[in-house]
């Protein structure tokens, strides 16, 4: 579909302010533009794993979410979303809903790399109508900053923490984005925020409007957790996209397209090196981690550029 910046900023916000995440955290970010994504006439059941954008946002008797919802424990978003999915079918079936609704389900890299893997597998699998969007800000961020299987090498956590010991996470970070694509659903994609939003806008529009199971994965930075300036959060992303760190592309029926490419692919240590939790690795004699990031990042770059053809 076309993009028009005007048309969404025109749209009323289904997602407000006044909730309390923190300033130059990119979940909310991340949650308005899918949710702006949706036609206004449709209405959506929204599911959010606890985790930060959870206990931000819905605070009992406050919510900053105007389409219903449902707050679902770390491990089971991908169910509840799917079990409301199928009651949905069955009323409509029987004559007794006439509206249109779509299912949303948001949770962060621990509720979806890690503890909600299984259901949200299990969802993907079983070809429910719904969407999981993970905003992935790569850490157990909620509950203190714990490493997860999205965090990267080299980061520096609380329970990897960088020292004399180890030099911070030891393993790579899970892709999740591909394995949701082996599952062989309709439709996969990865983005973040660049520039006016267009990439992030069309690929949520892609996974509501595309029937059966789809999944989003948003790069969703953490001032707390990734240390930069809260007035730096889009400079992270298009340092992320500009290095390949973080590739924008969408896999639709099992065709992969890359959907930007760098005119100049920067180095990895751009991104690297606003971010406190990589300091360490600028550090005389450190020099190696940084190359070994260049080299697994020109890898995977490589690998997908031969998957899009």
């Amino acid at each position: 579909m076309a993009y028009s910046l005007k048309d969404e900023v025109a749209k009323p916000e289904r997602f407000t302010g006044g909730h309390r995440m923190c300033a130059g955290c990119g979940s909310p970010v991340a949650v308005r533009g899918v949710l702006r994504a949706l036609n206004p006439e449709d209405k959506a059941v929204v599911g959010v794993a606890t985790g930060c954008l959870e206990v931000s946002s819905f605070m009992y008797p406050y919510t900053a979410w105007r389409d219903s919802y449902i707050h679902t424990a770390f491990e089971n978003a991908g169910a509840t979303l799917s079990g409301v999915e199928a009651c949905y079918n069955a009323l409509k079936k029987k004559g007794k809903i006439d509206e249109t609704y779509k299912f949303i389900a948001f949770g962060g890299d621990g509720g979806t790399y890690d503890i909600g893997f299984q259901s949200l597998s299990g969802a993907m699998e079983r070809g429910h109508d719904m969407v999981y969007v993970c905003y992935d800000n790569e850490a157990y961020m909620n509950t203190g900053i714990q490493r997860s299987s999205s965090t990267p090498r080299f980061a520096d956590a609380t329970t990897s923490p960088a020292g004399t010991a180890i030099p911070g996470k030891q393993q790579n970070k899970k892709d999740l984005t591909e394995v949701i694509a082996a599952h062989g659903v309709p439709y996969v994609g990865q983005t973040s925020f660049l520039g006016n939003m267009k990439d992030l806008h069309e690929k949520a529009h892609k996974a509501i409007y595309t029937p059966g199971a789809a999944f989003l994965n948003i790069m969703a930075p953490c001032p707390r957790g990734w240390r930069y300036a809260t007035e730096n959060l889009i400079e992270i992303c298009r340092l992320a996209v500009e290095t390949c760190v973080w590739p924008l592309y969408e896999v639709t029926d099992g065709k992969w397209t890359v959907t930007y490419q760098p005119k100049k692919k920067l180095p990895v240590e751009d991104y690297l090196k606003p971010q406190g939790r990589f300091a360490h690795l600028f550090e005389k004699g450190n020099e190696w981690m940084i190359e070994e990031w260049q080299n697994a990042v020109d890898g995977k770059w490589e690998a997908l550029l031969k998957k899009s053809g």
